[in-house]
């Protein structure tokens, strides 16, 4: 086996030059747990027009896997619910399910969860088990308590959670639940995106506690980090800290929407110029404040036989869709359904510029058992209630 000590300490001074990586504590965990382990059998490495090449550990040249499991990005490690590198030969299509997060990206969370010694963390979402070993590293294995929701990806987690020399487990279940094995938790972290934190995670987490996750609505960006701090009368209040991409837990992603589109928008009930370009939605905190204006609302970018660019936004839950073509340097906006979704987001952008553009860090987020409601500064135009169905 090649010793990856080296790298590891290279990590960690990367780490810590991006000033993500900030305690000693931390930097040892980060030293001492080798990524590749976490990565077998294999990983999917993304290609032109949309492919992946499997990358297999075995049959890998040594120093190429080293190189890859060090790198600063994020390592897919499952297609599509099932399908992992060893067992396909070549490039494929297919939907990422399961992957190892950019270091950058873990490591800036578990530092921004503010453990101490002692504290019992529930982490949501174990894939590949690379975090949960920092974990494990940091706080010892029997404060940690990790749930993931697939069984073949908890089984390589559980596997190589041992090769690194942790005797923990990974409890099977719905990931939106949790395990109330140790509960309450002083800590509890979502390495996976949701549209709204759970209650049980709330419950699930004591007075003072903190819970960590990434939220948003459908949409594969445009998602921020929550830190909220759980109250003795059963609510959370904290604010958003910082962008934060994570594949959405399963149970709570949207289903691509396929077939004739057109024949989704046949009907509009109205048309006109549109007052801002709807491709300000593919900026992130844009994105965001969409998602918050319209939670059920999906963002698909489509083109005509003849090239030309198509946007739409859809609804599907309150059957309301925009669909947006462009006519030179303006767009024109044709909605139908019960909810003109683009008046929602455009006012709502709208308001969000004439308050000076605030970066994702200004939403402030409040949780109770009937809504999730987001605000920034006392805006009224810029707040938002997400009621719990």
């Amino acid at each position: 086996m090649t010793d990856t000590a080296p790298e590891r300490r290279a990590l960690a001074d990367r780490l810590a030059k991006a000033g993500v990586l900030t305690t000693p504590q931390w930097r040892a965990a980060v030293e001492a747990v080798p990524r590749e382990l976490f990565l077998n059998p294999g990983v999917f490495l993304p290609q032109d027009g949309g492919r992946w090449r499997p990358v297999t550990t075995v049959g890998t040249d040594p120093a190429e896997w080293v190189r890859i499991a060090y790198s600063d990005t994020s390592l897919t490690t499952q297609l599509d619910g099932h399908l992992t590198a060893d067992q396909v030969r070549g490039p494929v299509t297919g939907s990422p399910t399961s992957s190892s997060t950019t270091p950058v990206t873990v490591v800036d969370m578990i530092e921004s969860l503010e453990v101490e010694d002692g504290h019992q963390v529930l982490e949501i979402g174990t894939g590949t088990g690379y975090s949960s070993a920092l974990m494990c590293h940091r706080l010892g294995e029997d404060n940690v308590t990790t749930v993931e929701v697939d069984p073949s990806v908890s089984a390589r987690a559980d596997a190589a959670l041992e090769a690194a020399g942790f005797e923990t487990w990974t409890v099977i279940g719905d990931g939106l639940l949790g395990h109330p094995r140790r509960a309450p938790y002083d800590r509890t972290i979502a390495t996976c995106a949701v549209r709204r934190i759970p209650l049980a995670w709330i419950r699930q987490t004591k007075p003072g506690g903190i819970i960590l996750a990434t939220v948003g609505g459908s949409w594969h960006y445009g998602t921020g980090l929550a830190k909220v701090t759980v109250r003795e009368d059963g609510t959370a209040e904290g604010r958003i800290i910082g962008r934060s991409s994570f594949m959405q837990a399963r149970s709570q992603a949207a289903l691509p929407l396929s077939g004739d589109l057109s024949a989704r928008t046949a009907y509009a009930d109205n048309a006109r110029e549109a007052k801002l370009p709807p491709v300000l939605m593919e900026e992130w905190m844009p994105a965001f404040i969409a998602q918050l204006a319209a939670p059920g609302a999906q963002f698909v970018h489509a083109a005509t036989a003849e090239g030309a660019q198509l946007l739409y936004l859809f609804d599907t839950e309150r059957e309301s869709f925009a669909e947006f073509t462009a006519d030179g340097s303006s767009w024109t906006v044709r909605q139908g359904g019960p909810v003109a979704l683009w008046d929602d987001i455009e006012e709502a952008l709208t308001a969000w510029q004439a308050a000076g553009s605030p970066d994702i860090t200004a939403v402030q987020l409040r949780i109770t058992n009937r809504s999730h409601t987001y605000w920034i500064d006392d805006n009224p135009s810029l707040r938002w209630q997400h009621h719990v169905a």
